[in-house]
């Protein structure tokens, strides 16, 4: 069977002559810049050291997604910039058939974001799509956001966050903008969708949490008692917080195996993909390693089996409550 890690970066291919992308550069090794401040490490440009590290690491597949460096929430022309993020997404994995792109979607504008993925849908070049989770994105519990959830939904396409920035400024010591932001960013995002009952209200919606679901496993016990002791703002759902987070999958970069557990327990045994966070120095170069200490037999469910459930290339929901 073949194994995937659904957590990789890349970078567009940009002609930037060809595009009006304020602010938007290219430094002398290649890499994009904005405003003159390179955007991501080298080896995100050079789609061939994507699949060395696969050759590296025994995988056969990489779901690639542009970074947070290129996220760039703050611009005028978002539109725009989604666009051309998707179309040098395509190029860079052009004849590259382990590399499969996720198309961009602008979360922080939620009419936005729906016009981009009706762009995108009918491209099946894109494995699904991907978005920046908390941060300076809507919230994902709007209204707005309805029809992206009913088309995804309907498509049974994955939907993966990831983390981008945090809007708190007490985080900019100690590089606590990643290590702590990002996973309270993830968090954020999804209480919005379970309290928002989307996950409930969408059962073939594929969301898949980066960073082995941040802070969410420890936070799932409170989110569940706010619920049962009728906390303000909490409103009645149609699944309590513990059932709705059983159809979320998370990947296994938790470099803790005791984290790996409880993301498990939390989640299901089902809902756990290999990834790797290549190439950032946060990553890992052997996700199978993540969880290795659940067995053989387990690792290889986790790099085949439930990727093709996260990709929705396998129907669980006869036990999409286990």
């Amino acid at each position: 069977m073949t194994a995937v890690d659904l957590h990789v970066h890349l970078a567009p291919a940009f002609d930037l002559a060809d595009l009006d992308l304020p602010g938007i550069g290219r430094a002398g090794d290649g890499r994009l810049t904005a405003d003159g401040n390179p955007l991501g490490p080298p080896a995100l440009y050079r789609p061939e050291e994507a699949e060395a590290y696969l050759d590296r690491a025994g995988l056969d597949i990489a779901i690639v997604s542009v970074p947070p460096p290129l996220f760039q929430q703050h611009r005028s022309d978002t539109a725009r910039w989604a666009r051309a993020l998707n179309d040098g997404l395509l190029r860079a994995t052009e004849g590259r058939p382990r590399l499969r792109p996720l198309a961009y979607l602008p979360l922080e504008d939620p009419v936005l974001a729906v016009q981009e993925y009706d762009n995108v849908r009918t491209d099946h070049r894109f494995a699904g799509v991907c978005g920046p989770a908390g941060g300076r994105s809507a919230s994902l519990a709007d209204p707005c956001f309805g029809p992206l959830w009913s088309a995804l939904d309907a498509d049974r396409r994955l939907l993966l966050l990831h983390p981008g920035s945090s809007p708190d400024d007490r985080l900019d010591q100690f590089y606590l903008q990643n290590l702590l932001g990002n996973p309270v960013e993830t968090a954020v995002a999804t209480a919005q969708l379970v309290f928002g009952d989307v996950l409930a209200r969408h059962a073939d919606l594929r969301v898949l949490l980066v960073h082995c679901g941040g802070c969410v496993a420890g936070v799932a016990g409170r989110w569940q008692h706010g619920l049962d002791t009728g906390r303000p703002g909490v409103n009645a759902l149609t699944e309590p917080p513990l059932k709705a987070l059983r159809r979320v999958f998370v990947d296994c970069l938790a470099h803790d195996p005791s984290l790996v557990d409880q993301a498990i327990t939390v989640f299901g045994e089902g809902r756990l993909v290999l990834g790797s966070d290549w190439p950032f120095a946060m990553g890992t170069g052997d996700p199978r390693g993540q969880v290795a200490h659940r067995g053989e037999a387990f690792v290889e469910r986790v790099a085949t089996v439930n990727a093709e459930l996260a990709l929705g290339l396998r129907d669980d929901r006869p036990s999409q409550y286990r």
